[in-house]
């Protein structure tokens, strides 16, 4: 969300940041709405003025003993006048608001333009991938045939981009979650919270999922939404909250289900695990000031990073282009994990820097310490810290073996009872 003050007075930035989006210019538009909406709102302030004028004329005439049915008159008309420009006013004001809830968040300066993935930016590469002396199997391959994997099961309950894990593959996909908080929790110091899973339009319209992408999201009967992803609850813990500068950065991680309708991936990832309706991930989450942001990003996709180190996976750290970034974000790094069943590095987590486009949003600010007066809004943060499904695979394609076990990393095994291979169910 954007303030329409800044656009005024800096409409040609404004355009230019869009345009590196790939967006039209909108900055004459949005100030031509807001140009209406604020004569309405004078019209209103003007006859209000002038009714408070003549109920004094109408109390010295009645005092007088002279006649004031006149200015009466008048004050009744000017009553329904302003009635109608306020109207008019809340209505401007809401299309404006509408108009602006729908334009994604400007890029930062230093992110690569591009129009699409093509354009993204190679940052770093850790680990080499394996060599294998067999073919390496795809994830739905090893779990399908070691017993412990079921689609079908899970069509017949569910329908399609849904699965069913059984026994050792189910207590690793649980071990995976535990692991990943009590690392983010116990080494890089975020607070473990247990959100709600159902949210309402307020929440997923604060961190920008709403109005613009309702149809990539799950809605209950009751106007609940199930969450796409724990960044809605645990960004929204701030929601209308002035906080103290001295209590941020705030970081909050949750592991939960997460619901994707996945409007848009007709055709892609049709088999195994990569893209379903409901998967776990941990969420990362961070409130910090404007000045601690930038290095909050980096500290964030370091902590994400680390899960992947201690699991022995190999993976790469790219820069989002303009074109392929968020909605809400400013800036991301996406983290691709290989799959030696691909072939292929495919992401398993993504971080991103908001800036203040969601606090503007939620209205979420803080009290600066020292002698600054007033409030400022905070930076939001979010990252996958990580999808608990995509690393399941991940350790799967990578420690599988010719006789299509599955070998159980190390950092695994005191959550997996001591565990060192998974075998047939």
């Amino acid at each position: 969300m954007f303030d329409i003050r800044q656009i005024r007075e800096n409409p040609d930035a404004f355009d230019a940041a869009l345009a590196r989006r790939g967006l039209a210019p909108l900055a004459e538009n949005l100030k031509a709405l807001d140009a209406k909406r604020r004569e309405a709102l004078t019209a209103a302030q003007e006859i209000q003025t002038r009714r408070n004028a003549a109920a004094k004329q109408i109390g010295a005439l009645k005092a007088k003993g002279e006649d004031a049915s006149a200015i009466i008159e008048q004050v009744a008309k000017d009553k329904d006048a302003q009635a109608a420009a306020e109207a008019e006013a809340a209505k401007l004001d809401a299309d404006l608001e509408a108009a602006l809830s729908v334009i994604p968040n400007l890029p930062a300066d230093d992110v690569p333009q591009g129009k699409d993935e093509s354009a993204n930016v190679d940052l770093r590469k850790v680990g080499a991938p394996g060599t294998y002396d067999f073919k390496p199997l795809e994830h739905f391959e090893l779990g399908e045939k070691l017993g412990l994997m079921d689609f079908e099961a899970a069509a017949r309950i569910s329908g399609s981009r849904f699965v069913v894990l059984k026994g050792a593959l189910a207590r690793l996909e649980r071990a995976l979650g535990a692991f990943m908080l009590d690392l983010q929790t116990g080494e890089h110091g975020y607070t473990e919270v247990a959100p709600p899973f159902l949210v309402r339009d307020q929440a997923l319209y604060g961190t920008g999922q709403l109005p613009k992408f309702a149809e990539d999201l799950f809605v209950t009967s009751t106007q609940h939404w199930l969450v796409p992803t724990a960044e809605v609850p645990l960004t929204n813990l701030v929601r209308e909250q002035i906080l103290e500068e001295n209590s941020l950065p705030r970081r909050y991680t949750a592991l939960t289900p997460c619901f994707r309708s996945e409007a848009g991936a007709a055709g892609k990832d049709t088999r195994g695990m990569i893209r379903q309706h409901q998967f776990d991930k941990v969420e990362l989450v961070s409130i910090t000031t404007p000045e601690q942001s930038e290095a909050e990003h980096e500290r964030m996709t370091n902590a994400a990073e680390e899960v992947l180190k201690r699991l022995g996976l190999p993976y790469r750290v790219i820069v989002l282009c303009t074109g392929d970034m968020g909605f809400s974000a400013r800036k991301t790094y996406d983290i691709e994990v290989w799959l030696p069943g691909q072939n292929a590095y495919r992401e398993i987590s993504s971080c991103s820097n908001c800036g203040d486009f969601q606090a503007r949003r939620m209205k979420a600010r803080y009290r600066p310490a020292g002698d600054e007066k007033g409030t400022r809004f905070v930076h939001t943060l979010n990252g996958s810290g990580l999808a608990v499904g995509r690393t399941l695979i991940a350790v799967m394609e990578n420690y599988q073996t010719a006789s299509g076990t599955i070998r159980v990393p190390d950092a695994l095994r005191p959550y997996m009872g001591g565990l060192a291979e998974i075998g047939p169910a």
